[in-house]
């Protein structure tokens, strides 16, 4: 018996021992010592952008005896837009050492932001009295590029660099005599080298975060003003403050998201896409033609941007959003000649050259009231996580007013679906906004069950932008004239299908023309009808209903209906009283091409009697005057597109237009117009 009770204590003391091994064994396996975080690899190829501020001078001299300074630093106007600002992209390669010294080269190119009303952007004027009168002397950057080394020290996750190298570019000089009028305006490439220095953090997963100074410096250079007979030499040197974002290629940027330093991935949120569009059509019948017509003889046309959308959360439900540009290229007779202007991706005023805008910068603060809760996906301006299906949403600052009003799931996007103005948009929806669809506003929306209501004030432009009015591509920074816009939209579905019924209506107030007023002025003077005379303050109506429907899995429809005020001029959008478009939206799942799109739609345009007698007078909208209108008509087009899906970031969109009595004139046109679209998005 004892022998049985010794062997069975053996026994529960053994088995004791092995369970304490095990379970040591599991402690240990489930929980290893701690460990310090790996510390960031800098090794590897990047891409990136940048938005700087310049400063400096150039010193110049000419004949006989004459010298001044041009001062390059221009102060930012945040309602026309304007600076010494620029943006631009880089492409490097670094490589580690074991003692995490960082050794690299890189190649950046920058572009300017759109000049002022004097021509300039990150550039310089003098005014000085010649032997021949009064003159002017200017110059201004169109581009400029480094190709630099770098070396730095990275102590855990952050790296300090100095860089220097060979820096370039390219300006453009005017020299004018104020008495002749005798104009010069030759093109200068400037040879210099670029030192500097910076610190650059990782931010994300893949992604890091710079701050960099560079000094370019250029030799004099001397330049013949051929028209003028003079020369003038001059030097350049200009000092820059960068802020930038690179994208890390290769395994080793993946431990930025274990660094001490790297915020939480949700956090953070970058996007960015790039668009290139070309349109053109062939030569048209015109027995005449007004300042704003399209061209008789036809013409082809590109415009690209490439735009990088950075978001940052602020607190619970706030959210920073900065979107930094790089646009270029024009519309079709500098995007005139139609009302419903075929081509979105053009905006009321272009460059030859790259520039660089800010075109939005708000805070979104969301609200959760309750209600189902939905999964929402990272996307452009949008964080993923989720959202409640009552809620209020309040978004401030600088955006397109069409962000959040007025929008349609088969029609509302020009980089991806339609181009046609009055197919994104409701023909006569003259949202507030500058040259290039923005504004400054605040707006509210509430989610209720199946019910949205939105609300909106925004700053109008400084004037409305017909007629000779060079201010009305800016905003007006009184605040005096504004904007009120209401929506409600209901949501439902329809056999099954989900679709959805939007009632946007707004009031301008401002200093705008009555048609009437400039009619009877012309009579007066004998001269064309002149709507910036007759500018008084007064309010601008106009209401719109908005229909998406979708049919089946793959086709979807939509439709649009407006009216504005046409005793008064429009202020911002176009030449537009009376609208009614409608079209369907199809995917190839049935031709075994799931991702691509095919659509189709027709529009027809209309304006008052009182509009039609205006421009008859000579008189000038936004988009249209063809100097006359002996026989209006209402405008009629028709557009249609297939998207092809490359992948699934990628893009090629065929378009074609017709457009029948373009500008409401019978005489002109038909216009057929033909267009290519590439998109890309990451």
């Amino acid at each position: 018996m004892r022998g049985w009770c010794r062997a069975a204590v053996g026994l529960t003391l053994l088995a004791s021992s092995a369970q304490a091994a095990d379970l040591a064994t599991i402690m240990a396996t489930k929980a290893p010592p701690p460990t310090a975080p790996a510390a960031y690899d800098w090794t590897g190829f990047y891409v990136g952008a940048h938005l700087g501020y310049a400063w400096g001078s150039s010193n110049w001299t000419t004949a006989p005896g004459l010298a001044g300074a041009l001062d390059l630093y221009q102060p930012f106007d945040a309602f026309t837009g304007v600076g010494s600002y620029f943006g631009g992209i880089q492409v490097g390669y670094d490589n580690m050492l074991p003692n995490r010294v960082v050794l690299g080269a890189e190649a950046d190119a920058s572009f300017p932001t759109f000049p002022n009303l004097n021509g300039i952007s990150v550039g310089g004027i003098s005014t000085f009295n010649s032997a021949s009168g009064p003159e002017t002397y200017s110059e201004t950057m169109l581009s400029s590029g480094t190709l630099r080394g770098r070396i730095g020290y990275a102590p855990g996750d952050w790296l300090f660099y100095a860089t220097g190298g060979f820096a370039w570019s390219y300006d453009q000089l005017a020299l004018t005599n104020l008495t002749t009028g005798a104009t010069d305006m030759p093109f200068l490439w400037r040879l210099g080298f670029a030192a500097g220095g910076g610190v650059e953090v990782p931010v994300a997963p893949h992604w890091t975060a710079r701050l960099e100074y560079l000094f370019t410096g250029y030799g004099r250079s001397d330049v013949l003003f051929a028209n003028n007979g003079q020369r003038v030499d001059s030097d350049w040197a200009l000092q820059e403050l960068r802020a930038g974002l690179d994208y890390q290629f290769g395994d080793g940027a993946g431990v930025a998201a274990k660094a001490a330093t790297t915020p939480a991935p949700d956090q953070v949120n970058f996007h960015g896409q790039t668009t290139f569009t070309w349109q053109g059509y062939p030569a048209i019948r015109a027995p005449f033609s007004g300042p704003n017509s399209l061209i008789a003889s036809g013409e082809g046309r590109e415009t690209a941007d490439a735009t990088l959308f950075t978001g940052v959360r602020l607190w619970q439900g706030a959210e920073l959003w900065v979107n930094g540009e790089i646009d270029q290229g024009f519309g079709l007779a500098d995007t005139h000649g139609v009302a419903g202007f075929t081509s979105a991706e053009a905006y009321k005023l272009g460059a030859d050259y790259p520039y660089t805008r800010v075109p939005r910068y708000f805070i979104r603060q969301t609200v959760d009231l309750g209600g189902d809760t939905s999964k929402v996906d990272a996307d452009i301006n949008q964080f993923a996580g989720s959202q409640t299906a009552n809620r209020l949403v309040l978004t401030v600052g600088k955006f397109a007013v069409v962000d959040i009003f007025d929008t349609n799931a088969y029609a509302n996007n020009p980089k991806s679906d339609f181009l046609n103005w009055a197919v994104v948009n409701a023909g006569t929806f003259d949202y507030a906004a500058d040259a290039w669809a923005y504004t400054y506003g605040a707006a509210a929306e509430w989610y209720q069950g199946r019910l949205t209501l939105r609300g909106g004030v925004f700053d109008l432009s400084a004037t409305p932008t017909g007629g000779i009015s060079p201010n009305g591509v800016n905003l007006d920074p009184s605040f005096d004239q504004f904007q009120i816009l209401g929506e409600i939209e209901e949501r439902h579905e329809l056999w099954g299908e989900a679709g959805a019924i939007k009632v946007t209506g707004f009031l301008s107030r401002g200093r705008a023309g009555d048609y009437a007023d400039a009619i009877a002025l012309a009579a007066m003077t004998g001269g064309p009808a002149n709507i910036d005379a007759v500018r008084q303050y007064r309010s601008r109506p106009g209401v719109s209903v908005n229909l998406q429907q979708q049919v089946t899995e793959t086709v979807g429809m939509f439709a649009r209906a407006g009216w504005a005020d046409g005793k008064v001029e429009p202020w911002d959008f176009t030449d537009i009283d009376r609208t009614l478009a409608a079209g369907l939206s199809v995917k190839g799942t049935q031709w075994g091409r799931p991702d691509d799109t095919v659509g189709l739609t027709g529009v027809i345009n209309g304006i008052s009697k009182v509009h039609q007698e205006f421009l008859n007078d000579g008189g000038l909208g936004i988009l249209v005057g063809d100097g006359m209108l002996p026989h209006p008509g209402l405008e009629q087009i028709i557009e249609s597109y297939y998207s092809y899906a490359l992948s699934a970031s990628t893009r090629l969109t065929a378009d074609y237009q017709f457009v029948a009595n373009p500008g409401y004139n019978r005489d002109r046109g038909p216009v057929n117009v033909f267009a290519g679209r590439f998109h890309w998005q990451f």
